[in-house]
């Protein structure tokens, strides 16, 4: 069979169908070799299945690569990257030229050891550590299904791909995405399961014994099994599957490292380079007698008019597109562009007047609640849910319906008790495009969260987590539900925004905040307990500075700063008016956000902190505060693990009081 007489729209160049599919191969051992790092197996395993999909199946344009109703291709088992990287290239991705393919691994190109999103040459999301690609493909299913119901199937109609491995079904967090997908019977997303029973260690069966298809199907999936080295029956699973009323995974039956002759099928060719005697004689087993990186003209052409198959869908999209109503096109491009709706500045400034001269004592999370009615009712383009704490989070709102299998009309999803699962398909309609998803757990739970968090963070992603009780101040469910440890975790991870607003006026500004990050992700703190308002003004936006002298003037002159975040900045409001009645003058400066404050000019940060000693007062441990802490300062807050009780006794028995503060004080000014 030549490559010319497989089911196409449109002619192929003549060329043998083994050599476009050992081309994946050969490629794949060869940058390999050449970086001396890396995962030949796996493409060598799949690179059957990756021919037919990307040649007969998948919907692309190499030209326009952003084109929004493309069809998505994920690489879950991200350690084959160089299986992506070699589609890359034939396709013609211009980006990816065969230098890059040379340059495997290398600092500064473009085919890194895992891949890492760039829309340019057909990477959709960051893989490799295992599990989250099939996650976030859920995200891009249901994305895909939102838009849909919004726009209609002239404008959104595509699928998504995602290529697994073993150990991506192995991992957890697939079970809670798998769950979710099957829930809503996402029908556009179809899973080809490497399934080569093989992983690092040696053959699976030593810590895994699964029926997994079964599993799927429990889960609500429609399963099929495929000879992944055959064309045909790879096309037949295919075409069973793009008839499916539900989410279905094909398990691909392959040989790990296809086509060597002796590490093929052993797991000595997952994680670790061929070696050039078993290259060699790979190549004479699979008939390839070009030398390395050589790809000959008629199998090159032949890719090349793959990559071109989709450009006419994507032109009749074009069309289909400026043939809509004119409202439609501006909100489409809007939202795909990622532009925030024009009314919503003035809005929000009109909700914070409001909040001034309400002085609500309320929670953060309720205050919140109150920020996000207003937030969703302007823009549709908002996708909320939670981990099943809807009502704790109070993430749930009046203008979003709930999203359900059969209607996805909605913009509320109930993700369940799935923490893992809820991150990385939130990451997943993020990558998407066109939808901004925020949604809910406890503070504590951020440690089931944390991978997609530092994914989203790692990919520059526009993701909100709002994560509620968020101290000892949750009160009577105890130390495995009191974070201490977790604002500095957060804090830790780099391009994260992190956000502990302290009143209402702060927490629509940290909304403000987290929704014009286009190139980052944010954690909303908030606390379970009422508050004190603190703010007297909103003409400016003084949480995007990330600290600000709330109380006492920036120059007057000063015996010691109290520095405090959330809930604890009533408690450093308190204790400056009990010093005042001693003559000592405290400013008050409220820090919602350490990374916008280290992104400001260092004499602003001078003035804010002062030179005057300084206490740092939060309900967590002291690891973040250190930066702003010098020798001789202080810190009031967590030092081990908290307690089961009401709150306000809790914040007695720790000492986070403002007599604890005042106490310190006096110390500090009479050592000065």
């Amino acid at each position: 069979m030549t490559c010319a007489t497989a089911h196409k729209p449109q002619p192929f160049p003549e060329a043998s169908w083994k050599d476009c599919v050992n081309v994946l191969r050969a490629l794949a051992m060869d940058a390999v070799e050449a970086a001396q790092s890396g995962h030949p197996g796996m493409p060598m395993g799949m690179a059957d299945v990756a021919a037919v999909l990307f040649s007969e199946y998948l919907t692309f344009d190499v030209t326009k690569p952003d084109w929004p109703d493309r069809d998505r291709f994920i690489l879950s088992a991200g350690h084959g990257s160089m299986l992506q990287y070699a589609l890359a290239h034939l396709c013609g991705y211009a980006p990816m030229t065969m230098d890059e393919i040379k340059k495997f691994r290398q600092l500064g190109s473009k085919t890194p050891g895992h891949p890492e999103r760039d829309i340019s040459i057909g990477v959709e999301t960051s893989t490799g550590p295992l599990g989250q690609g099939i996650s976030n493909g859920v995200g891009f299913a249901l994305a895909e299904r939102l838009l849909h119901a919004r726009f209609g199937n002239d404008l959104v109609d595509h699928r998504t791909f995602v290529m697994a491995s073993d150990g991506d079904l192995m991992e957890g967090i697939s079970h809670e995405a798998a769950s979710l997908a099957g829930h809503l019977k996402l029908n556009k997303l179809v899973v080809l399961w490497d399934d080569n029973g093989i992983s690092i260690d040696g053959a699976t069966s030593l810590s895994w014994s699964d029926d997994t298809l079964a599993r799927f199907a429990a889960c609500g999936w429609h399963t099929l099994r495929a000879d992944g080295h055959d064309a045909a029956d790879i096309r037949r699973a295919l075409d069973d599957a793009l008839q499916a009323e539900k989410p279905v995974i094909i398990s691909c039956k392959t040989t790990i490292g296809f086509g060597a002759p002796r590490k093929g099928g052993t797991k000595d060719c997952h994680g670790a380079p061929l070696g050039a005697d078993e290259i060699k004689a790979t190549r004479e087993k699979l008939g390839w007698p070009h030398a390395p990186f050589v790809v000959p003209d008629d199998v090159l052409a032949w890719w090349r008019a793959a990559g071109a198959r989709g450009a006419s869908a994507r032109m009749a999209w074009e069309k289909r597109l400026h043939a809509a109503d004119v409202a439609q096109q501006s909100e489409f491009h809007r939202i795909m562009q990622g532009q925030l709706p024009a009314s919503l500045s003035d809005e929000m400034a009109a909700l914070k007047e409001k909040f001034l001269a309400d002085q609500p004592q309320k929670a953060t999370r309720q205050l919140s609640g109150m920020v996000l009615e207003k937030l969703t009712a302007i823009a549709p383009e908002i996708i909320g849910g939670s981990a099943d704490l809807s009502g704790s989070n109070n993430t749930q709102v009046k203008a979003t319906g709930i999203v359900k299998r059969g209607d996805f009309s909605g913009r509320y999803i109930h993700y369940g008790v799935r923490e893992h699962g809820m991150s990385a398909a939130m990451n997943g309609m993020a990558l998407h495009g066109g939808l901004i998803p925020y949604s809910g757990t406890f503070l504590q739970f951020t440690d089931y969260c944390r991978p997609s968090i530092r994914l989203a963070a790692l990919m520059k992603q526009r993701v909100i987590w709002v994560m509620t009780h968020d101290s000892i101040g949750l009160g009577e469910d105890g130390p495995t539900h009191q974070p201490v440890e977790h604002l500095s975790a957060m804090r830790a991870i780099p391009n994260l925004l992190v956000l502990r607003p302290a009143d209402a006026v702060e927490v629509a500004e940290a909304w403000e905040i987290s929704l014009v990050q286009k190139t980052r992700p944010s954690v909303i703190v908030l606390t379970r307990q009422n508050i004190t308002p603190v703010r007297t003004s909103a003409t400016e936006n003084w949480t995007a500075r990330g600290a600000y002298v709330v109380q006492g003037m920036r120059d007057e002159r000063r015996d010691i700063t109290l520095m405090a975040t959330g809930s604890e900045l009533g408690v450093a409001v308190a204790a400056r008016a009990q010093l005042a009645q001693q003559g000592i003058s405290a400013a008050v400066v409220s820090m919602p956000s350490f990374e916008l404050f280290a992104e400001q000019p260092q004499d602003y940060r001078q003035v804010v902190l002062g030179d005057a000693p300084r206490i740092a007062i939060e309900a967590a441990v002291r690891q973040s505060w250190d930066q702003f802490l010098r020798a001789g300062d202080a810190f009031i807050g967590m030092k081990g693990f908290g307690e089961s009780g009401p709150a306000e006794k809790l914040y007695d028995h720790f000492g986070i009081t403002p007599e604890s503060v005042v106490t310190t004080a006096e110390q500090l000014v009479q050592k000065s």
